[in-house]
């Protein structure tokens, strides 16, 4: 996060930062900002801001549901500072302890993988808290990923036949990275393991909203904003950004210029296939990988986590929430175009046998989202770029980027696009 500075120093500097879109890497930019005392204007193409990570009224289903499930880690530093700051931590929920159940639908086996609170991995010398079939040896191969040539897959870097990779770090990968394996950079694998498993158990405490993600990460942030002299305009496109002399002097917008004055700085946190049209000569990801949720309106005892970890089925993760059981399915481009209704013929079967329910279907919703994360592989990587675009290659002396499409060095995650608004924050505190 952006360290202190000297805020009314910072205030004389810059006077008000224009945010082009209000996802998470937009808000917590804002937030970053205002805390620094720099208030923002957030400009949100869409009816409410959160981007891909909000909440909403479903008719069909008559209750509030998210646009997809998101389980954040204890050890996600980046998350819990921006929840703190606008007060939103305790809307989390979860187990107190690190608690993980899976169940594989093949065998009908289940287990819980629960690492110990100390740094110490003490839980892997005891097989009832480790996974079932595997030996302590087995875990030192999570070191592995460390000495990973910078271009290697998940796959290459782990030993990919063995039982501790089919039953927990394969499940791991695919929803962190929203890439298959074979595919998926192994150093960003790396990166979410280093802040998390390899930090000890207190990194490890699973953590999700209790009521939906806009009651956690939008609309506090929102209120705490607007408290502190921010903006936030929904509905409001940005078409183009008016240059002059290496700076952007405005945004183009429907409802005509908006003005950038030359003691103000605009962050472009768009995704980034609205910023590469926006910035000129942006090099940024265009490989995506889509992400299946559904949503069934049933009640289900949340178990000992509020989730669980399936395998040998279509489900990837199911999550029981009040009248709701959602179940999300990560690198998803393989069932991305099937009808809502073989979608969850497929799903159904796992949910039941998951959380022990009855055969008939609740009504459901099912939602996808065709570009989630950008692909996490090797040529998608190399295409993520900083927080600063070179004004000499179509960037602008008071432009900086946002997005966890950015080189944050982790995947397309909440922690990464909260990193990617700090870093960006920091870039403007620094001298936009």
């Amino acid at each position: 996060m952006a360290k202190a500075v000297d805020c009314a120093a910072v205030r004389d500097r810059v006077r008000r930062v224009h945010v082009v879109g209000a996802g998470l890497a937009g808000l917590a930019t804002a937030v970053a900002l205002a805390g620094q005392g720099v208030a923002a204007t957030l400009y949100e193409a869409g009816p409410a801001a959160g981007g891909r990570c909000r909440s909403y009224f479903d008719r069909a289903l008559g209750c509030r549901i998210d646009n997809g499930n998101h389980l954040l880690l204890s050890g996600n530093q980046a998350a819990m500072t921006y929840l703190d700051t606008i007060g939103a931590r305790a809307t989390l929920g979860g187990p107190d302890v690190p608690c993980f159940p899976f169940i594989d639908l093949a065998t009908g086996e289940r287990w819980t993988v629960a690492p110990d609170l100390g740094l110490v991995p003490w839980w892997m010398f005891r097989r009832s808290r480790r996974v079932p079939g595997t030996r302590l040896r087995d875990y030192f191969s999570l070191l592995a990923l460390r000495r990973a040539g910078a271009d290697m897959t998940v796959a290459e870097a782990l030993d990919s036949n063995g039982t501790l990779y089919k039953r927990l770090l394969e499940p791991l990968a695919v929803a962190a990275l929203n890439t298959p394996p074979d595919a998926a950079l192994a150093r960003l694998l790396c990166a979410v393991v280093d802040q998390t498993l390899l930090k000890g158990g207190r990194a490890c405490i699973p953590r999700f909203p209790r009521e939906g993600l806009s009651e956690s990460f939008i609309d506090p942030a929102v209120a705490w904003l607007e408290a502190r002299g921010g903006r936030l305009r929904t509905g409001c496109r940005v078409a183009a950004l008016q240059q002059e002399a290496k700076r952007v002097t405005a945004l183009g917008t429907a409802d005509g210029a908006m003005p950038v004055g030359p003691d103000e700085a605009v962050v472009m946190a768009a995704p980034p296939w609205v910023a590469a049209t926006l910035v000129p000569g942006l090099l940024a990801p265009d490989e995506f990988q889509a992400i299946v949720n559904l949503h069934f309106r049933t009640d289900a005892e949340p178990g000992e986590a509020g989730f669980i970890g399936v395998l040998g089925g279509t489900a990837e993760w199911i999550f029981v929430k009040e009248n709701i059981v959602s179940v999300t399915i990560s690198a998803a481009n393989r069932i991305v175009d099937l009808p809502a209704e073989d979608l969850a013929g497929r799903v159904w079967p796992d949910v039941r046998a998951a959380l022990l329910l009855g055969d008939a279907m609740p009504p459901m919703r099912v939602v996808k989202e065709r570009r989630a994360t950008f692909a996490a592989t090797a040529a998608q990587e190399r295409r993520r770029p900083g927080p600063r675009w070179p004004a000499e290659t179509g960037g602008a002396h008071n432009l900086v980027l946002a997005g966890d499409w950015t080189n944050t060095g982790l995947p397309g995650t909440i922690e990464g696009a909260i990193n990617s608004g700090y870093a960006a924050a920091a870039a403007i505190l620094a001298g936009a």
